[in-house]
């Protein structure tokens, strides 16, 4: 096998991880195949790949977490604020600082800013104010997402360069050493598909959590879209309320008479 490279040992020591960098001088020195004497042993360019795979890997599940918690805590909020603003009926009741919050206040200020004009063009411009900030939420949820498919994606080709670069610094070492035994040949093979291996293990976990997410997000943008229905709908009754106001009417509910 190829002398073990001490960058990575060495980095490792900087960062201040030195019980990882001791473990991988001990595993450079083994003659046991096992994945961790692989990775110390490998060529810098495939421990790097290997490295950043496994990295890869770490980010994926860490978005997935992340994401999870913060969709947990929004569809909270806007089930929470959606209850208030259904059970006041009216706009401009206290609501804690959220999205719903917001959309009241777009609501408000196109009221305010449209004084004496017709309703439909205050409820047009509204919905329009609404889809505005309802795409914005959306778009800030998605941020990382495209991440996991990135990751699910690439790595596996990531992983096969890896894999390619590995192979041939085992065919240059049977070369240089005139041997072609299954001894001389079987572990630089071995550590070139490890990359291989750590590519497959890195993207088929992100694309499983990438769908995941994407179900997610779409139950999500649902939620949005009623709570901006539900802005539209007591912006209209407000404005209804306040045109029979101006009339000189009141609003009497109907009852159904049987005879």
């Amino acid at each position: 096998m190829p002398p073990a490279d001490p960058t990575l040992s060495l980095l490792l020591d900087r960062l201040g991880l030195g019980t990882l960098a001791d473990a991988l001088r001990a595993a450079a020195g083994s003659e046991a195949l096992t994945p961790l004497s692989m990775f110390a042993q490998a060529d810098a360019l495939v421990q790097a790949v290997m490295a950043g795979l496994l990295g890869a890997s770490v980010l994926a599940w860490a978005i997935w977490v992340a994401k999870l918690v913060h969709l947990a805590r929004a569809r909270r909020g806007l089930s929470r604020d959606y209850r208030t603003l259904a059970a006041a009926g009216r706009l401009g009741g206290p609501l804690p600082e959220g999205l719903i919050a917001r959309m009241q206040r777009a609501a408000l200020a196109e009221i305010a800013a449209s004084e004496a004009l017709p309703a439909a063009g205050i409820k047009e411009r509204v919905a329009i104010e609404l889809a505005r900030i309802e795409a914005g939420a959306a778009r800030a949820m998605q941020s990382g997402v495209t991440a996991l498919g990135s990751i699910g994606a690439t790595a596996p080709f990531v992983g096969l360069f890896g894999t390619v670069w590995g192979i041939m610094n085992a065919f240059v070492g049977i070369a240089q050493s005139g041997s072609s035994s299954l001894a001389v040949v079987a572990p630089g093979i071995a550590e070139a598909l490890m990359a291989t291996a750590l590519g497959l293990v890195a993207a088929i976990p992100a694309v499983l959590l990438y769908n995941h997410l994407t179900r997610a997000l779409g139950a999500h943008r649902a939620c949005l879209s009623d709570a901006a229905a539900l802005v539209e709908r007591t912006l209209s009754r407000d404005l209804d309320r306040a045109r029979l106001a101006s009339e000189g009417t009141s609003a009497t509910p109907l009852h159904l008479v049987a005879e």
